[in-house]
């Protein structure tokens, strides 16, 4: 017989999409965050909006981890939660057309 640990989840969630809304993100992460950027095979360092991102996390730790393919393999999500840990990061910031 198996058992289930009672648990409570909450993941809030805020999706900007559309022109300049990288302009928000001072405003919405919480200072003193240790971020995560999050982001795919690279097209965000090609159309800009890399640089912008960057622009706007200046007071900001952050560390970035690329690569991440459309559908996810196991192990590439064991190396970000690998620095997750590492680094102790506490925001994940998505950032590209497959986030």
């Amino acid at each position: 017989m198996t058992i289930m640990n009672n648990f409570n989840l909450h993941i809030p969630t805020q999706l900007y999409f559309g022109k300049d809304q990288h302009k928000e993100l001072s405003r919405l992460i919480p200072a003193n965050s240790k971020i995560l950027l999050l982001y795919g095979g690279g097209s965000i360092k090609h159309n800009g909006i890399y640089e912008q991102v960057i622009g706007e996390l200046s007071s900001f730790d952050v560390i970035e981890f690329g690569g991440i393919e459309a559908n996810p393999q196991y192990t590439t999500l064991t190396k970000a939660l690998e620095l997750i840990k590492l680094n102790e990061i506490n925001f994940l910031l998505a950032v590209g057309g497959g986030s």
